[in-house]
């Protein structure tokens, strides 16, 4: 009240002044300053975001980075040589990219801390050797990319005895060295990646190809065989894959398919996309069978630019134009069947030559006999002067006389 006088008063005036501002600090009332709410909203936003991405000490190691929302660790052009033991046990796709890491042991990674890996990208880096039980306590699995990789050995058992759960695998431009193609067809053929769906093999320069090398994977949708040096298929089985859609066989040196595996492509219900591009195709009688497939088929992807590379003179034909005026097939053109007829004529003269031989021993046979006989008559007559010659030196009363004798 207006002369009260009490010293209490200025005080409760203060505290009244201040409270409007308490409760407006941040920019909430009416009295607050111009762009302070904005400033406390973003400093809200600031440590929420901080503090959802923070990583605990210790959760991601030198040369890799860590997203825990994405629950993704990036390892790249470092100078990694082993899979670092500590990775966050968030980690759901791992790249370990770009390093000098040149050996996988069993148990690289333990599944303990990765119980929910499904994703391995290990493309780029220096493996030779892939030991047993590498992938083998990775659960979750699915994709495995070890493309660019100088792969020597890589054993059987990689991802264990009991099967992998693993759809996808590439390994563009590492099997370069035969006895890693000798060893893949290895684990192919266990049934270690029966659920597998794709596999890139492109880029490796393969000539041939094992002829079993995909009958245990009947889950295969994808097989990518691009950029290769593939001469042929025809040892090749791609019985069993029922589920089989795609099969890239571009960029190769194909000159012909045959009619074994044009059956075998006929026979696959699920396969709609081949891919025959950018292969010498020789348009010589051979290819009567393929052409002919390709003008009823409609399988391969864009056959209409398929084109002859030899001879000469079909250079540039595309194959769905050629007819059989156009192909010359007035001498045979399938060396190995020149070949099997060549044997053939060779173990018939060698049978006539080896008949003859045996008439003619049958035909001397009394004068064969005869000159045996003398044989051993004079090796008898020769055994008998060496025993002769013996006695005489081995007793002593005769060794005096003949000494002194012409005998």
């Amino acid at each position: 009240q207006p002369g009260a006088g009490s010293p209490a008063s200025p005080r409760r005036a203060a505290r009244s002044r201040r409270r409007p501002e308490e409760k407006v600090a941040c920019g909430a009332g009416a009295g607050a300053m111009p762009g302070r709410g904005a400033l406390c909203l973003g400093l809200l936003l600031h440590v929420l975001l901080g503090c959802g991405s923070a990583q605990p000490p210790g959760s991601c190691l030198a040369f890799c980075v860590c997203s825990e929302p994405a629950r993704t660790v990036k390892c790249v052009n470092g100078n990694l040589t082993a899979v670092p033991p500590d990775l966050p046990p968030y980690v759901r796709n791992l790249f370990i990219m770009g390093n000098p890491l040149s050996r996988l042991p069993a148990g690289a990674f333990p599944a303990r801390r990765l119980s929910d890996l499904s994703a391995l990208n290990l493309s780029g880096n220096h493996l030779h050797t892939v030991e047993a039980g590498a992938f083998a306590a990775l659960p979750a699995l699915r994709q495995l990319d070890l493309s660019g990789n100088p792969l020597v050995s890589l054993s059987p058992q990689a991802f264990g005895e009991g099967g992998s759960p693993l759809e996808e695998l590439a390994l563009r431009g590492s099997l370069r060295n035969h006895s890693a193609l000798h060893n893949l067809t290895a684990v192919l053929q266990s049934g270690a990646l029966r659920n597998l769906s794709r596999l890139e093999l492109a880029d490796n320069g393969l000539l041939l190809l094992p002829a079993s090398m995909f009958t245990a994977l009947p889950a295969l949708r994808h097989l990518d065989l691009s950029n290769n040096s593939l001469v042929g298929l025809r040892n090749v089985s791609f019985q069993g894959l029922s589920q089989l859609q795609s099969l890239n066989l571009s960029g190769n040196s194909l000159s012909t398919l045959r009619n074994g595996t044009l059956a075998q492509f006929r026979s696959l219900p699920a396969l709609r996309r081949i891919s025959l591009a950018r292969n010498t195709w020789v348009c010589d009688c051979a290819i009567e069978d393929l052409a002919a497939w390709l003008k009823e088929s409609d399988q391969v992807e864009g056959k209409e630019t398929l084109t002859c590379a030899y001879p000469d003179k079909m250079l540039g034909k595309a194959l769905l134009k050629i007819s059989s005026s156009d192909l010359d097939c007035s001498t045979p053109v399938d060396l190995p069947s020149q070949l099997q007829t060549s044997y053939v004529f060779l173990g018939i003269v060698l049978a006539l030559i080896g008949a003859i031989f045996l008439l003619v021993l049958y035909l001397n046979r009394k004068g064969i006999k005869k000159w045996m006989h003398n044989i051993r008559d004079a090796c008898r007559d020769h055994m008998e002067g060496y025993h002769y010659r013996y006695e005489i030196n081995a007793d002593p009363r005769l060794t005096n006389l003949s000494s002194n004798s012409d005998v």
